[in-house]
């Protein structure tokens, strides 16, 4: 596959396709998915996605973390602010959804602000503190087969 009219030379990666589709605009109208607003002040230079677990589980999350970032509320789920791309190479335990470019349904707000002007929870430590609410091994410490 070649990317006609862009200029680019040679075949289109899974990457490349994978950042193209995460970019297309949100659809307008009721139950649409639109991007969780960043606080006045904040910048993402990373860009950013968002891991959500049901409000069941959020409050056990919290104080697992060492550092929180943005996190924000739409009464069904928690919604906590990761660098762009945080799901390379690594399957997030369910339930908790990952949603690039921080896409949610309904009306989410903010429940919690970081002092500076980053919004992230660092999402290594995220994973970590999913894993052990949900019961789940990491996946680097599963067992592989050959």
């Amino acid at each position: 596959m070649r990317a006609e009219g862009t200029g680019a030379e040679g075949p289109i990666g899974l990457d490349t396709l994978i950042r193209l589709q995460r970019r297309r605009p949100p659809v307008g109208g009721p139950g649409a998915r639109r991007p969780l607003p960043l606080p006045d002040g904040m910048t993402a230079p990373l860009g950013y996605d968002a891991v959500a677990v049901s409000d069941r589980l959020g409050p056990l999350v919290v104080p697992r973390l060492p550092r929180l970032g943005c996190v924000y509320a739409d009464g069904t789920h928690w919604w906590w602010i990761v660098p762009a791309d945080s799901d390379y190479a690594l399957r997030w335990p369910a339930p908790a959804q990952y949603a690039s470019d921080a896409m949610a349904t309904g009306t989410a707000r903010l429940i919690h602000r970081p002092e500076g002007t980053a919004p992230y929870t660092p999402p290594i430590p995220l994973y970590l503190a999913l894993c052990r609410v949900t019961g789940t091994s990491p996946d680097w410490s599963r067992a592989m087969s050959a």
